[in-house]
């Protein structure tokens, strides 16, 4: 398969078609390729190509891609590879959608982000989201992560998120909540952090 294949979703594709196919095809794209950059790109690419297939709401995602763990400050991400409209440079633990998600290491989904405290609005045309922790050596659920490690590690072992931004409400739900876990997961191990 060449490469940007990949990308290609067909029309009329159920939610769960496409997300298994997302998981698929970045599985394949990560053999042999550890790098978190070359492999969050490709990711970012998968999950906008493949949401902008499906029916309201998820074509109406109007950006997807990651934050990552700043090196040079742990309780801080960066801006990492994505789709859509620049972005916001940095985000503090606990700060927005994002940083509460990497602080807690639990899934946020946010049907209306402006009833979230504390919103960061990157870009004013996003009504709902949906944040998803990398954690390495470990295992986010919507209730709490599986840790491998000591609770001493917790926030070392946060290493990026999965941010999908929508223009509707309620442009997010369990399903997605379910297969992004998995694909943060997947995420998780194919990288060297």
């Amino acid at each position: 398969m060449v490469h940007a294949d990949a990308s290609n979703f067909a029309a009329g594709v159920s939610k769960s078609e496409a997300y298994t196919q997302i998981i698929e095809h970045a599985k394949a794209l990560f053999d042999g390729q550890r790098n978190w950059i070359c492999n969050t790109a490709n990711a970012a690419a998968l999950m906008w190509h493949a949401l902008h297939a499906l029916p309201p709401p998820s074509n109406r995602v109007n950006w997807a891609g990651f934050y990552v763990v700043n090196p040079a400050q742990k309780e801080q991400l960066i801006l990492g590879p994505f789709q859509g409209k620049v972005a916001c440079q940095t985000i503090t633990f606990g700060r927005g959608v994002c940083g509460a998600a990497a602080a807690s290491q639990q899934t946020q989904l946010v049907p209306n982000v402006e009833e979230f405290p504390g919103h960061i609005a990157c870009d004013g045309e996003s009504v709902s989201e949906i944040v998803v922790p990398i954690v390495h050596n470990g295992k986010v659920s919507g209730k709490a992560v599986i840790l491998a490690w000591s609770s001493a590690d917790i926030h070392a072992k946060v290493v990026a998120i999965i941010d999908l931004d929508c223009a509707v409400l309620n442009g997010f739900d369990a399903e997605d909540q379910r297969y992004l876990e998995e694909l943060a997961q997947v995420i998780a191990e194919a990288c060297d952090w």
